[in-house]
């Protein structure tokens, strides 16, 4: 039996060590690597390409939906685990689009990880003791129906943009982040802000934080 190889994405340093204890406790189950934040967790999945991704529902920099978004692009056969400290009715149909298949409260990690896990390297999916199951089951249903996405949807590198920007980074921050002159960085600022109809910052942050780009 080939050994299942499992990359783990959350910014907390206690919560990667209690999950890569429980997933190495299994003999044929491989940590492969992890990381804290959603760019760094791209460039180590394209290129560990493990079969199993457990990402946190908020990741800094990049965020869990984008990060899913771009592995995806170049992997679609890598399979997402969303975990979470709450159940998140509200981001299923995003969460679902971007491709995730299991999902696991924290709170239920000694019950439920292993048997998510499980259910993944059998190609099934897994939403466990949710309340919100049935919510997750429509979601799914609505997400079937999406087609394509809306015409002003922000692309990645936006997205990119605005999580940076909300979480606190200066637009020189974001000029070294992303390579590019801070002339540049503020005139995608203010088209961002344009393009969705904004006429302030602060607007711009409450709608990254409605629609999760960054965490409250």
């Amino acid at each position: 039996m080939n050994t299942a190889r499992i990359f783990i994405a959350d910014d907390h340093d206690v919560v990667r060590q209690g999950v890569s204890s429980v997933i190495q406790a299994e003999t044929d189950w491989k940590v492969c690597g992890e990381c804290g934040d959603g760019r760094e967790t791209v460039a180590q999945v394209l290129e560990l390409k493990p079969d199993i991704v457990i990402l946190d529902v908020a990741l800094p920099r990049l965020g869990t939906i984008e990060s899913m978004r771009q592995i995806r692009r170049e992997l679609p056969d890598t399979q997402f685990l969303i975990f979470t400290g709450r159940e998140c009715e509200d981001l299923a149909a995003q969460l679902l689009a971007a491709g995730a298949r299991a999902f696991v409260l924290k709170s239920e990690a000694a019950e439920t990880l292993i048997p998510a896990i499980r259910a993944l390297l059998a190609g099934k999916p897994f939403f466990g003791g949710f309340s919100s199951s049935m919510a997750i089951h429509l979601a799914m249903q609505a997400t079937a129906k999406l087609g394509t996405r809306p015409p002003d949807e922000l692309s990645p590198r936006e997205r990119e943009i605005v999580q940076l920007l909300a979480e606190g980074s200066s637009n020189k921050d974001v000029a070294n982040l992303l390579g590019i002159s801070v002339k540049t960085a503020e005139t995608h600022r203010a088209a961002i802000i344009k393009k969705m109809g904004f006429n302030t910052f602060a607007e711009l942050v409450r709608y990254a934080v409605r629609n999760h780009l960054v965490s409250e």
